[in-house]
């Protein structure tokens, strides 16, 4: 997407034109305008030339961001691709209001002499010189020129208003230059024809009347005035509405602290000047300057900035850290990952920034109208006028009111409902570790009717761990990890890293003689491994896939069934025709996965888990989390089909963490990537979760519809205001409305839609107290060809959560699972070492033996705490 920024636009209407011009532009694809930021993002071939020239033949200025800008944002620099009389320093950056409240204060000075001579002096009697007194004519003259300062200070509606209707598109600022300016004009004649009735001789009565009864240099002036109060306040809510995004650009460090690896030179350098490699080193109370990967030392970094968690997280020695988080404790010394735009936090920037040069489709409703809005009430405008001269009533009644219908109608309330509603929001998320890449996504995210869920890395924690060694030949269990490592340490999937893990712990990194040749290496998706390794050909992978090579003993049919029912994934070596063993890994369910599947049900979701593991896995995986429906063994390919299966049923969001997500992501209404997954899943996804939390997939949920609602307040407002006071300043309720009051409303319509869109930083997007589905939709019905019922799921065996103390990892987890289901009667196993607890299931209730319980876990060196 090419990025500009655009000068000179003063309402929807201005944003529309600028949108059509260059939407006609050869080679855009499509283009969006924010009023709100006064920018515009553009797809497609065409060049910044052109699109730029387009803007400028439409009345506007503008100026193309270059891809480095994006970044430099963070630094507060930008680069300019195109000359153009726009102001190309950070979009963001607060120029106008400035401006704006300079020409309040010279406006407000010079209206209140105004006021005191046409209000104070006649109607409350306030002194004037005396040569003033009864002096008529040299009271409008002194009203005239009053009247003439204040609308040169506010110039910039008139020249705003002419030059957008000399060009065929009129905004708002030519209704404010056609109130003023008719008001200023049907003055003058009145002016000219009291020196007319003065040298007819025609001296007092006549001028008296004439004087107090047609003369609007006040409203001429007040018009600007008052709008220009209302831009004022108009411009302060639309700074505070991109507060969150200006928050992360100043979070950028400036400088960072290079050493040499053994710590002996150090220099601070500026942050431009690191480069990937490179070793830095962070002290505590100090904010990491780039990403990185921590070599040396030991502490603790709060990411709240980044991912909105608040305790922070223990980094040791290969750990990642982030630029901007913040070091709280110990010396760490990194070495340079990620630099410049490439790091986390100018990654974030940039996609908060790109979503508010986006549109949500709710946004066209706006758009529709803004496009004839203007020109609709300078034409009722016209017929007011000649309807009231019609009816009988006096010229300047009739200018009156026709005058109030031009100064009141707001096209900018309209044009601002959406954008600054979209802007919060985003910026909230933000806040909150949930980053929605366009406005389109914010709005549908709320609408979703199904929630698609792959396992290992989203549902579980994706750091399995080896819990059976199961050989083929007795004793062989050294050599069946050794070749199970060297196969499966060319491969990134999870359950590989267990394997590696596993012999690593054991043996430490690489082999402990020459490590074999190993070629010819190929990744089946969705099955296994292949691989030559000195010259033997190898496969490792799920039973059906090792069957294809090899014959499996019932005794270890019999292992890899008990394994996968109780929520192990077994996985099957052979070698040159031979069968070296079964190693199952186990992957345990994140902490808070059953209470986000929870969330979503209660939000009127239907959930289905995808995974490409074997069935009796998944549905024990399935079984503790509480999803609804569960899809096994399929590839990656198949989740798309699958996603695009249950397209048939409702609007499907999928979340996922890996390369293998990336089609169902794309393929899904709503793709949700978890921030700790693959560059490529990211990439794919429209909302990005920095936690890796599914509670923060309902909290995602919970801010597209609050921000939805908060739209449509805006929307129903802006057009409830124009739809009352339009017919109340025509006249038609019998009310004479002045022309300032008019403007005074105008004024106040814009920040009021302003200010309720803020509205929405107080939203606390996590409380789940009342989550409830939208009104008038229930949970969808799936098809019945998709996955294993949630009834077939749940087991009829008795359930117990046992409290066990002293489980610290993964491997003491495996230790108890394995001790507990040695016992006939316990089925599975499943502890986990932070709640300090293991939820068992008994197939045999009589046959439940706490003290037999007891002695195995406490002969483990773990502490029973009894049942929960």
């Amino acid at each position: 997407m090419q990025k500009y920024q655009v000068t000179g636009m003063s309402c929807a209407a201005c944003q529309a034109r600028v949108e059509k011009a260059v939407g006609k532009v050869p080679g855009v694809e499509s283009v969006a305008v924010s009023l709100l930021t006064n920018s515009m993002g553009v797809t497609g071939d065409a060049s910044p030339e052109d699109v730029v020239r387009a803007v400028q033949e439409a009345g506007y200025g503008a100026a193309y961001l270059a891809p480095s800008a994006h970044a430099a944002k963070a630094s507060g620099s930008a680069s300019v691709g195109a000359a153009s009389e726009a102001d190309a320093t950070d979009p963001l950056k607060d120029t106008e209001t400035p401006k704006l409240l300079r020409r309040l204060g010279l406006s407000v000075g010079f209206l209140l002499i105004l006021m005191y001579v046409s209000m104070g002096h006649n109607m409350l009697g306030l002194p004037l010189p005396g040569f003033f007194h009864e002096n008529f004519l040299g009271l409008a003259i002194l009203q005239m020129c009053l009247a003439l300062i204040v609308m040169a200070i506010n110039r910039k509606f008139f020249q705003s208003g002419v030059s957008s209707l000399l060009h065929g598109a009129p905004n708002m600022d030519t209704l404010v230059a056609l109130g003023s300016g008719v008001s200023f004009l049907w003055s003058m004649v009145v002016l000219f024809e009291m020196t007319g009735k003065i040298t007819a001789g025609d001296m007092n009565m006549s001028l008296h009347a004439l004087y107090h009864d047609q003369l609007y240099f006040e409203s001429a002036a007040m018009i600007p005035a008052l709008i220009t109060v209302g831009k004022t306040l108009e411009s302060f809510s639309k700074g505070r509405t991109t507060n969150a995004l200006k928050s992360l650009m100043k979070l950028a460090p400036k400088t960072a602290r290079l050493t040499s690896e053994d710590g002996s030179d150090e220099r601070i350098v500026p942050i431009e000047e690191v480069k990937v490699g490179d070793i830095f080193s962070v002290k505590p109370g100090e904010a990491v300057p780039v990403d990185g990967e921590v070599i040396l030392g030991e502490s603790a970094v709060d990411e709240s900035a980044l991912t909105g968690e608040s305790i922070p997280v223990d980094k040791a020695p290969g750990s990642r850290v982030s630029a901007a988080t913040m070091n709280q404790s110990g010396y760490i010394t990194c070495r340079a990952t990620r630099v410049g735009e490439d790091t986390t936090l100018s990654q974030i920037i940039q996609m908060v920034s790109d979503a508010s040069a986006t549109k949500a489709p709710i946004a066209r409703i706006a758009d529709r109208v803004s496009g004839v809005f203007v020109p609709a009430v300078m034409a009722i405008s016209v017929i007011v006028i000649i309807g009231w001269l019609i009816y009988g009533a006096s010229v300047s009644f009739s200018l009156a009111r026709g005058i109030a219908v031009l100064v009141i109608s707001c096209p900018c309330a309209l044009g601002l409902a959406t954008p600054v509603a979209i802007m919060v929001g985003n910026g909230l998320g933000a806040k909150n570790g949930v980053l929605v890449k366009t406005g389109a996504a914010l709005e549908s995210t709320g609408k979703m009717n199904i929630v698609a869920l792959d396992k290992t890395g989203t549902i579980t924690k994706g750091n399995p761990a080896v819990t059976v060694l199961l050989p083929q030949k007795e004793g062989a269990e050294e050599e069946l990890l050794k070749k199970a490592y060297l196969l499966e340490m060319h491969s990134e999937h999870p359950l590989a890293r267990a394997i590696v893990n596993e012999w690593t712990r054991r043996h430490g990194e690489g082999c402990e003689d020459a490590c074999p040749v190993v070629s010819d290496f190929t990744i089946h998706a969705g099955h296994g491994l292949e691989a030559r390794i000195d010259g033997h050909l190898m496969h490792g992978g799920n039973g059906d896939f090792i069957r294809k090579f090899v014959s499996v003993s019932e005794t270890m049919k019999k292992e890899e069934v008990r394994c996968a029912e109780s929520g192990q994934t077994p996985l099957f070596f052979e070698e040159d025709g031979q069968l070296l063993g079964m190693i199952a890994v186990a992957d345990t369910i994140k902490e808070d996965s059953a209470e986000g599947i929870r969330q979503l049900k209660n939000l009127g979701l239907v959930t289905v888990m995808l995974t490409g593991d074997n069935e009796k896995t998944a549905r024990a995986i399935a079984d503790a989390a509480g999803v609804d429906r569960v899809v096994a063994g399929v590839l990656p390919d198949e989740k798309a089909a699958v996603v695009k299966k249950l397209q048939e049923s409702g609007k499907v969001l999928m979340v996922g963490d890996g390369i293998n997500d990336a089609p169902a992501l794309t393929s899904a209404d709503i793709g949700m990537a978890i921030g700790a997954g693959t560059d490529v899943a990211i990439d794919s996804a429209d909302i990005v979760l920095m936690n890796g939390s599914l509670l923060d997939v309902a909290a995602a949920i919970r801010l597209s519809r609050k921000t939805l609602r908060n739209i449509h307040e805006n929307l129903f407002w802006a057009f409830f205001y124009n739809a009352i006071c339009i017919p109340l300043a025509a006249g038609l309720l019998s009310w004479k409305m002045h022309p300032m009051i008019g403007a005074a409303a105008m004024s106040i319509s814009s920040f009021t839609v302003c200010m309720n869109a803020l509205r929405l930083n107080l939203f606390n997007m996590k409380n789940a107290a009342h989550d409830k589905p939208l009104p008038g939709s229930g949970p969808v019905a799936l098809p019945e060809e998709i996955g294993v019922r949630e009834s077939e799921n749940r087991s009829t065996n008795m359930k117990k959560t046992l409290k066990i103390e002293g489980m610290m990892c993964g491997h003491c987890e495996a230790s108890v699972k394995k001790a507990l289901e040695a016992l006939p009667w316990i089925e599975t196993a499943i502890p986990n070492h932070t709640t300090n607890s293991c939820v068992i299931e008994i197939s045999d209730e009589s046959a439940w033996d706490e003290g037999k319980v007891r002695e195995i876990i406490e002969g483990k060196d773990y502490k029973y705490l009894g049942e929960e």
